[in-house]
């Protein structure tokens, strides 16, 4: 007799997964390939997930942390910026080696560039609300001269910053943050600083904002919400705090369905599953693909937006046909 297995319904959020910032990036790296061959080196990891930089590791993309690593003899090859974005000093270090680079910095975090750019043009000091050491906050101070940015992580921070002149302050965002605890800090500055300039637009993405949204309908009532993506993606962390904080019985970041602890949670009858920005679509179907085979699923896609922002690549890449056989590593078959 077959075991009868127990009823599961996945809360599948949508949208979920890549932003058009993470997929631009990871294109250019399959089109620079398919364009010049291999190697093209890639400095830092393109998006902050481990699946997808050992797929692109195995097209022939070498992964550095230094301009300095890649050989005399392979001066020619490109090298790619990642999403998150570089401080000015690193295009400047890849122009005097004569390097051919390719800058994936998403657009939307070139915009927070400008905007810390547009603050201190006008005379302010900028404060960065981000996570020390991301990235993408050296990418943005590394904009401006140092001391003309000051990083603001908690509201902590916001009561200890002492301008020299409160008058003449600016604010910009790490574009991944969480939304409510960015609001808290921001709200804590200007209610010191009253004369406080925002930036011209909003700083944290949209999909960051849209992916929030999702988990936050989603979670209550949930016995666990997984979320797909890598420890060191910002924002796939924030998404495990937002599902607890909106109802989740526990939440979890996992990278691949062999990091599922299935012992400890045989008992759940309803599962929230959504996925980072930089977390492939691939393996969120790995991960439905586990839970059918020990439980009866029904599947409840609960979508709260519709995405149709698109980046396109740089123009030297679009003379190269992109094909979604080129994408299946990280998309799935179609």
């Amino acid at each position: 007799m077959i075991e009868k297995k127990p009823p599961l319904t996945i809360r599948l959020c949508q949208p979920r997964g890549f932003c058009a910032g993470v997929d631009r990036a990871i294109q250019i790296v399959v089109l620079a390939l398919k364009k010049y061959g291999a190697p093209v080196y890639v400095r830092h990891e393109i998006v902050h997930n481990r699946y997808v930089v050992e797929g692109l590791q195995s097209l022939g993309a070498v992964f550095i942390e230094e301009l300095s690593e890649i050989p005399p003899e392979h001066r020619q090859s490109p090298v790619v910026f990642s999403a998150h974005g570089v401080p000015k000093s690193v295009p400047a270090d890849a122009e005097a080696r004569n390097l051919f680079y390719l800058d994936a910095t998403c657009p939307l975090v070139s915009k927070v560039h400008k905007q810390a750019m547009r603050h201190q043009r006008l005379g302010r000091h900028v404060l960065l609300i981000g996570h020390a050491g991301h990235p993408e906050v050296i990418g943005t101070m590394g904009q401006l001269p140092e001391g003309a940015v000051t990083l603001i992580e908690t509201e902590a921070d916001a009561a200890r910053f002492v301008p020299v002149d409160a008058s003449a302050l600016g604010f910009v965002t790490q574009t991944t943050l969480s939304v409510e605890d960015t609001a808290g800090i921001i709200r804590a500055l200007q209610e010191r600083f009253p004369e406080l300039h925002a930036a011209a637009a909003e700083s944290i993405c949209y999909a960051t904002t849209n992916r929030q949204e999702a988990v936050k309908e989603t979670a209550a009532g949930a016995d666990l919400f997984l979320i797909v993506g890598a420890p060191n993606s910002s924002n796939s962390r924030r998404l495990v705090e937002v599902a607890e904080r909106a109802g989740a019985t526990m939440s979890l970041l996992v990278q691949r369905a062999a990091e599922i602890p299935w012992d400890e949670i045989a008992g759940i009858r309803t599962l929230g599953l959504s996925a980072g920005a930089s977390a492939p679509e691939i393996i969120v179907d790995e991960i439905i693909d586990a839970f059918r085979q020990r439980f009866d699923v029904t599947i409840d896609l609960a979508i709260t937006a519709t995405e149709t922002e698109d980046f396109p690549v740089m123009r030297v890449l679009r003379d190269v046909e992109l094909t979604a056989a080129d994408m299946a590593f990280v998309n799935g078959a179609a």
